[in-house]
């Protein structure tokens, strides 16, 4: 059976960094996203008999080495579940620029979980799948659930997964994420695998949990300036523990440097309702509101990067028939 499934990368809010377990991709600590769209990953999986070895293409590359292991670390989990043993064509699009800081990995994942439980005829909700998705990336967990989505840590697929958190619907609707865009490979996997060997990742731990339920409430309450003021110290919080790891991983560049002097002067000179964010990399996530988001955009493009500009995102989805990718 063949299936596609469409999904929105996510902008990481509370950031989960480092994992207890790297095969299951069991988090240390909870996480919160919001997911943004209309970028999106879409992607077509057919499990067929005939073929005589998987094959993944993303973005009309073959995909080998690690990129092949994750993606087939998820294959696998779908073929024990169903029972099955068939190969698998598996075909992936991203409708904006990967590996520079925008969460791909978070919506290929979703993206692949979502059409691979369906080509496999299983039955499953979306935080179910959530597991699926978490084996190619803990942040796809929250990209199967969309929208703004707590990731649960845990130690088993029961406890850490992803579920939807009730945010008002103008609050969805109001926000807008200029995304800054400044190209930098990064290399996540490794900042996440050595987390815990930084001096300042117990004392991330320690103030986690506050976070998150800060966030949670923020959300709920649907405000603004709590909410994306506790992302943009997150982000902060984040970078510290990577940049103090063994390796020294420093992610930002100038340009990133310049797009958070010129938030926080949009902020203190003209009341504009605005905070940065970071996932890992160097590029930027620039939150606002509707009425504002021109005049933000304006300022983040004078930096010197290109922009696009987003909106909330939701849940992984299967796509019709006629959108499949072959």
């Amino acid at each position: 059976m063949k299936a596609t499934a469409k999904a929105h990368p996510i902008q990481g809010l509370v950031k989960y960094h480092g994992m207890r377990d790297e095969e299951l991709r069991l988090p240390y600590h909870d996480s919160i996203s919001v997911c943004t769209a209309p970028s999106h990953t879409k992607t077509t999986a057919e499990f067929d008999p005939a073929l005589d070895a998987d094959t993944y293409r993303i973005d009309g590359e073959e995909v080998d080495g690690r990129g092949a292991e994750r993606v087939r670390a998820v294959v696998d989990h779908v073929r024990d579940l169903a029972g099955i043993d068939h190969r698998v064509r598996f075909v992936s699009e991203n409708s904006f620029p990967t590996n520079i800081g925008f969460g791909s990995s978070s919506s290929g994942f979703a993206a692949a979980a979502m059409a691979l439980v369906e080509a496999a005829g299983l039955d499953m909700t979306r935080p179910e799948i959530s597991t699926v998705a978490r084996r190619g990336s803990s942040s796809a967990a929250r990209a199967v659930t969309g929208a703004f989505s707590h990731l649960y840590t845990g130690l088993n697929d029961h406890d850490c997964r992803s579920k939807r958190i009730d945010v008002p619907d103008d609050f969805e609707d109001d926000l807008r994420v200029v995304a800054g865009m400044v190209p930098s490979y990064k290399e996540t996997e490794a900042a996440h695998r050595e987390a815990a060997e930084s001096h300042m990742f117990e004392s991330r731990l320690a103030h986690i949990h506050g976070q998150i339920a800060e966030m949670r409430d923020a959300l709920r309450a649907a405000d603004f300036d709590r909410a994306f003021d506790l992302a943009e110290h997150d982000s902060l919080s984040l970078a510290a523990a990577t940049m103090t790891g063994p390796a020294g991983w420093v992610y930002w560049q100038p340009t990133t440097l310049e797009i958070f002097n010129a938030v926080r002067e949009l902020r203190s000179e003209e009341d504009v309702p605005v905070y940065f964010s970071v996932d890992t990399g160097a590029s930027v996530y620039v939150n606002t509101t509707a009425e504002y988001v021109d005049r933000v955009e304006s300022v983040v493009a004078d930096c010197g990067v290109d922009t696009r500009v987003w909106g909330v995102g939701g849940p992984a989805r299967i796509l019709d028939a006629d959108e499949a990718l072959f």
